[in-house]
């Protein structure tokens, strides 16, 4: 069950939670966007009163905080993403499932690794999902500097929301509940294709992320959602627009890009 999103953060409209959960729900799947937390409490509210489980989607948001509290603490299990696009990515494909619950550890170690206990020996079906140790030993250097590497993401997005403000640009919005990591950058345009091929002709490389919603991509068809039926999320992925964002972009380059967005704006 899908449920659309609140068009100022791009997660999870909570308002819209308790009208999706039916008999058949067992967990709630919050997705902390491009490095901003989902508004949690709301959520853990929820869960509690239909005795469901949490589990936290904190790939784009490693070291972000909602309410002081850092993202993947929330649930009953979160999972991190370390492809090395990430905040805190590896050399290579990479993730992590991080949990309090002893079964659901074991669960996860047996799945990881053929659902094998011991050598020869295997209590379930799994997969082969262990981390490689040349990529857990650049984490282990690299998770030093996340904090010193969000901190630098967050000024970027300070100075980027100071330049772009006033203009037609819709800039990221950030709750007072919020300390978003900024994974992304996200700026909303009305037409986004003519300002991404305008500002690749300047040298300023731009994503979109994402073009086609989760409820319609064909691997989905068989719930049959039809255009529509999430309008703030179909609105978000015609207008969205990602603007380069890394810890080592300088103040001199986001002045350049921040006056390009704005000349064609």
């Amino acid at each position: 069950m899908f449920v659309d999103i609140d068009p100022r953060t791009y997660n999870i409209d909570v308002t819209k939670v308790e009208r999706a959960i039916t008999a058949r729900t067992k967990a709630l799947l919050p997705v902390h966007l491009y490095g901003q937390p989902a508004d949690m409490d709301p959520l853990l509210g929820l869960a509690e009163r239909h005795h469901l489980q949490v589990i936290e989607d904190a790939a784009q948001a490693p070291g972000a905080e909602y309410k002081g509290q850092k993202t993947g603490t929330f649930g009953k299990a979160a999972c991190f993403s370390f492809y090395p696009a990430k905040n805190l990515g590896a050399y290579g494909d990479a993730g992590m499932v991080v949990t309090n619950d002893d079964q659901v550890a074991q669960k996860v170690r047996l799945w990881r690794d053929h659902g094998r206990e011991s050598k020869y020996v295997h209590l379930a079906e799994g997969f082969g999902k262990r981390l490689d140790t040349i990529q857990a030993a650049v984490l282990r250097v690299k998770l030093r500097r996340l904090p010193a590497w969000n901190a630098q993401r967050r000024q970027n997005a300070l100075l980027y929301t100071q330049l772009l403000s006033g203009t037609g640009v819709v800039c990221p919005y950030e709750p007072e509940y919020s300390r978003s990591v900024y994974h992304q950058y996200v700026i909303r345009v009305r037409e986004r294709e003519k300002m991404q091929a305008r500002l690749k002709e300047d040298g300023i490389s731009t994503g979109v992320y994402y073009p086609l919603p989760l409820h319609l991509q064909p691997a989905y068809a068989r719930l049959g959602y039809q255009p529509g039926a999430l309008p703030a999320t179909e609105k978000a992925a015609e207008e969205v627009l990602s603007l380069p964002m890394y810890p080592e972009l300088t103040p001199e380059q986001i002045e350049f890009i921040a006056s390009r967005v704005k000349a064609y704006s």
